[in-house]
């Protein structure tokens, strides 16, 4: 893997020991032959309970994924329950029908599955997982994701990642955007006097 200036983790090769644990063990993906797969990751100066209560919230991704705009989810909040994303113009999508696969809330992952929509991203689904860590002497969050995705007609394996990749690039950054500026609101809000 390799890091970028921004704190965003990208591949597969030469990472440390406990993210390359976390990868094994909650980021397996069946890859088929005409698909392509990666993982990234960040590091986001929050502690997890915070970025955990955004990530979580399948019902909301809006809240810190730029390009959606609005999400309609049927029923209550559990395994198999269906989103409808309304995706903002500029993306070669319109709508998105997902599928909640996972929610672990003691060990904060997420897993989630598209099965319709108008977009080209066929047989896509994603694995997030979110880790306590220190950073600066504070508590932190390492937030990994990874996903598996046809690689459309026309289209390279090259490319079809590097297009996902800086979609989830852009969320994770967003993500930590949002999770920070709670992180300092939190730690900023006044005590109460008697």
């Amino acid at each position: 893997m390799n890091v970028t200036g921004n704190g965003v983790v990208v591949g597969n090769g030469g990472i440390g020991g406990l993210e390359s644990d976390f990868i094994r063990r909650h980021h397996r993906h069946e890859t088929g032959d005409n698909q392509c797969s990666s993982v990234l990751s960040r590091h986001i100066k929050a502690p997890v309970h915070l970025v955990w209560s955004l990530v979580r919230r399948f019902d909301q991704p809006q809240k810190y994924k730029p390009f959606i705009s609005r999400c309609v989810v049927q029923g209550n909040l559990e395994i198999g329950s269906l989103r409808e994303v309304d995706v903002k113009s500029g993306l070669p999508a319109t709508t998105s029908t997902e599928r909640l696969e996972f929610l672990d809330d003691n060990e904060h992952i997420l897993s989630m599955r598209i099965i319709g929509g108008d977009h080209r991203l066929r047989n896509y689904s994603s694995i997030s997982s979110l880790h306590p860590e220190i950073i600066d002497g504070r508590p932190g969050t390492l937030v990994i994701e990874s996903f598996v995705v046809d690689v459309p007609e026309g289209n390279t394996k090259d490319d079809t990642c590097y297009f996902v990749e800086a979609l989830i690039k852009c969320n994770l950054k967003s993500l930590a955007d949002v999770s920070e500026r709670r992180a300092v609101q939190d730690r900023t809000e006044p005590i109460d006097r008697m």
